[in-house]
């Protein structure tokens, strides 16, 4: 399904960005290590988990809500970051 590719990239995409400003914040600005850290875990455990859910979908009202899921969730942790 050419869907679930593009989601699994553009769902990829988005959890790196978030990764890549974190350690930016950690190392440029004025957030600290460990505080830069434990969001960068709760993001890669999070896009493990994600990855299990998009590889077991089977209907398009699953892939629909995986969507929804996704989208509300990179906005929470890129607002964790500011």
């Amino acid at each position: 399904m050419a869907s679930i590719k593009k989601l699994k990239r553009d769902f990829n995409y988005a959890i790196f960005d978030i990764v890549e400003e974190a350690f930016d914040q950690q190392h440029f600005g004025d957030k600290s290590a460990e505080a830069t850290n434990k969001i960068i875990d709760e993001v890669v455990d999070y896009r493990n988990t994600t990855i299990r859910k998009i590889n077991a979908t089977s209907s398009q009202k699953e892939f629909a809500a995986l969507r929804k899921e996704i989208a509300e969730n990179v906005e929470k942790f890129a607002t964790k970051l500011m």
